[in-house]
């Protein structure tokens, strides 16, 4: 198997524990924040959409799916265009609102974007450095590693607060 099949298969499970997490979810259950300060299944989706989107699309070389496609103005979230969530206060984590079908059709496109990318690699491409700003400069090999982390970390909290729903 060769490192970007590795790779798809990991965008992969995302997206699919994605789309389990949002089946079934109501507008209350989407934003309901456990103990009223965690953060909501609504913000988890968009954040960890927007970090796959924000991170992959700049060491592609291509547009975010969120301005490219549209998203931005979809939701409509009273939020600076570019923001993706880190350091958000208790108050931008409440602004964040959407259906589970638009948060689902965002997630799936940035998906599609990923794989599209993914798929062009060949293992020594994830040598190639995408960001000096860090010492050692991050490479592509680690910047993919860091965003499956990351969003992994995300969908397993919005499916934990699912489930918190389920047993009250």
């Amino acid at each position: 198997m060769k490192s970007n099949e590795l790779l798809l298969d990991a965008f992969g499970r995302i997206r699919d524990i994605v789309a389990a997490t949002l089946a079934g979810l109501d507008g209350e259950s989407l934003v309901h924040r456990p103990s009223g300060t965690g953060n909501s299944i609504a913000w988890l989706i968009w954040h960890l959409s927007r970090v796959e989107d924000v991170q992959l699309a700049s060491a592609a070389g291509l547009e975010q799916v969120w301005t490219s496609q549209g998203f931005a103005i979809r939701f409509n979230l009273p939020l600076p265009e570019r923001d993706t969530g880190y350091g958000h206060t208790s108050e931008k984590v409440d602004a964040v609102e959407a259906p589970p079908e638009l948060l689902l059709e965002y997630y799936d496109a940035v998906h599609r974007q990923t794989a599209g990318f993914l798929k062009t690699l060949d293992d020594t491409d994830l040598d190639s450095i995408v960001d000096t700003r860090w010492d050692p400069p991050v490479t592509l090999g680690v910047r993919i590693i860091s965003t499956i982390a990351d969003c992994l970390q995300h969908v397993g909290q919005a499916a934990y607060v699912k489930g918190l729903g389920a047993s009250a």
